[in-house]
């Protein structure tokens, strides 16, 4: 028996489908949100992000403005971008294309952009109030993943959760969300020990340690839900941090690697950026 498709695709263009319609209320009481995205030097993978970025904008309806720089800017003149767009009313979001060069302190960064404004989710005091479970935005991709879990209806109150992985960006909050959610959740990271014996007792299983093909079939409980939050390219082909033609077999469900959580995390980007402007409102 394979495993149903959690889809990202569908879900996003049904998402954006909805979003469409937020926004045309919002332009029609004269509030036009705005996204501000600031893209540092000339990394491939961050200028293919930023014009999938750009393009989720312009088909829901969202102004977008691109700020380019060479990688040899200062820190302090980035900053001072940071600062115009804060005070920029036209501007709802600010999202700074990461990684950065090394002279670059990325918490610097995020912890300028005003927390109204951070719809990337990564600010400290939008951190505390998801920990807190408070209204706020939340990262992208972890919101994204709860977004699909919930759009397949699966019962997430009293699971267990196993995340592998615990990045700021993705590992630690998505536990924190699906703690939010009544989940029990246990972490996993470089430094566990027999990590197979806690991946195996997962109901639901993530994913996100930029591995290859890392989780096998043995890794995995029978008849588990597993989120795949990996994006690797090998051999020029894109695949995720698990073994997916081997966990399809086992897994009830699975995400798609490309497919799955990715076309979410910007569909989540639009999510907040709208929210924004509806404050604003």
């Amino acid at each position: 028996m394979s495993a149903q498709l959690l889809n990202g695709k569908e879900l996003a263009s049904k998402k954006r489908e909805q979003m469409k319609e937020k926004v045309q209320k919002l332009i029609s009481q004269d509030i036009t949100p705005g996204l501000a995205v600031i893209l540092i030097g000339e990394n491939p993978a961050s200028q293919t992000y930023v014009r999938a970025k750009q393009k989720a904008c312009a088909d829901v309806g969202i102004y977008s403005k691109l700020i380019e720089r060479s990688d040899r800017i200062s820190e302090e003149e980035l900053l001072n971008e940071i600062d115009l767009l804060n005070q920029d009313p036209a501007i709802d979001g600010i999202l700074v294309q990461l990684p950065l060069p090394s002279h670059i302190s990325e918490q610097a960064v995020i912890e300028r952009i005003a927390p109204e404004k951070d719809v990337d989710g990564f600010h400290p005091i939008n951190i505390g109030k998801m920990m807190t479970g408070e209204d706020t935005f939340l990262p992208c991709t972890p919101y994204g993943v709860v977004e699909m879990l919930k759009e397949a209806e699966l019962p997430l109150e009293g699971k267990h959760v196993v995340v592998v992985g615990r990045s700021n960006i993705v590992g630690k909050p998505v536990g924190q969300l699906l703690l939010n959610e009544n989940a029990t959740v246990t972490y996993c990271h470089s430094r566990t020990r027999d990590m197979r014996a806690l991946t195996t007792q997962a109901d639901i299983l993530i994913v996100a340690v930029g591995r290859p093909k890392f989780i096998k079939a043995d890794d995995v409980k029978e008849g588990s839900v597993v989120v795949d939050v990996g994006i690797n390219r090998v051999d020029g082909k894109l695949c995720g941090d698990v073994d997916f033609d081997e966990v399809k077999e086992k897994a009830s469900y699975i995400t798609p690697v490309p497919g799955g959580v990715g076309p979410m995390t910007i569909t989540m980007l639009l999510e907040n950026t709208i929210q924004s402007a509806q404050q604003r409102k």
